[in-house]
């Protein structure tokens, strides 16, 4: 990963922000939190507390995913926020577009996932020592190459819903550990954070957060 980082140099894009919240639209390709290394330095971490000093990390996106996500301004929202990750109380919503295709409309892939000790950070699928992972899809869309899906994790593992499409034969486009062949051969993973759904840490309002693609 070190020798072909070279994040889009995208001005901040802010969705939201108040005293307790930051919620980011991130592109794809840019580490969420620092990685080892100077030259890992360039992250969105590092740039929202450019912008917003004291920004506090909640959760992650993988480099190659954009989308959604929310950032905490003080101590209180980043414990608030980070307990409702945790307790599977955020709902969120991810867009992607698959090799093939997913039949039937609608349908849940329920297989525990590990990480691939040779071939980390790769994630596998074991039913003896992997860890519960579930994710419900629906079919937005499909043309001759590839199908438009929207993912609905209910756990937060690892690569969860980039292994559970490759489990059913869908790989999602440009993907660099997982898609082979033709579906490998895009400019970036289409994967996309597309809706978050929060409690707001001071009051609990209920909160929903969309970011559209740009595939």
């Amino acid at each position: 990963m070190s020798d072909d980082y070279n994040p889009p140099q995208t001005p901040l894009d802010v969705l939201h922000e108040d005293a307790q919240l930051i919620i980011v639209n991130k592109p794809a390709g840019l580490l969420s939190v620092p990685g080892k290394g100077e030259h890992l330095a360039d992250c969105l971490m590092a740039r929202v507390a450019a912008a917003f000093p004291g920004a506090l990390l909640v959760h992650r996106l993988d480099r190659d995913t954009s989308g959604v996500m929310v950032f905490a301004q003080t101590p209180h929202a980043q414990r608030h926020l980070g307990l409702q990750f945790e307790k599977r109380q955020t709902k969120k919503i991810y867009l992607a577009r698959v090799w093939g295709k997913l039949e039937p409309k609608t349908g849940t892939v329920d297989l525990p996932l590990i990480v691939d000790w040779p071939n980390r950070p790769r994630q596998m699928v074991c039913h003896e020592t992997g860890k519960q992972a579930v994710t419900d899809w629906r079919v937005i869309r499909s043309d001759e190459v590839s199908t438009r899906v929207r993912l609905m994790p209910k756990t937060g593992r690892s690569h969860q819903l980039r292994v559970h499409m490759l489990a059913l034969g869908h790989p999602i486009l440009g993907d660099p550990f997982y898609a082979e062949g033709p579906a490998r051969g895009f400019p970036r993973l289409m994967l996309h954070s597309e809706e978050l759904r929060l409690k707001h840490p001071d009051g609990g309002a209920a909160l929903k957060f969309r970011a559209p693609a740009d595939f």
